[in-house]
């Protein structure tokens, strides 16, 4: 995907998904109760970013960086050092 934003400085420009958890009984568990890590796929970074390269698949806390909608799809916009790690491919 070519993406339409640049981040500055520290910043990681981030694609995920809000994910549906069902339970055993066949209830639906919304993203707003879980307090779980988010992850998701690194599509730009910014000039400062040292750890990271686009196509990274990441962790972060549910309530980390600036939410942004760009051709109707959820992106993030977060700080390097708010990023808990690296998901091993």
């Amino acid at each position: 995907m070519g993406t339409k934003f640049k981040p500055l400085k520290d910043r990681v420009f981030v694609s995920y998904t809000a994910e549906l958890e069902k339970t055993a009984g066949g209830l639906y568990i919304p993203e707003t109760a879980k307090e779980k890590p988010q992850s998701g796929k690194v599509e730009a970074v910014g000039d400062e970013v040292k750890q990271l390269k686009v196509g990274d698949t990441i962790l972060f806390d549910r309530y980390s960086g600036s939410k942004i909608n760009i051709d109707n799809v959820e992106y993030l916009i977060i700080k390097e050092e708010d990023i808990l790690g690296i998901l091993a491919g």
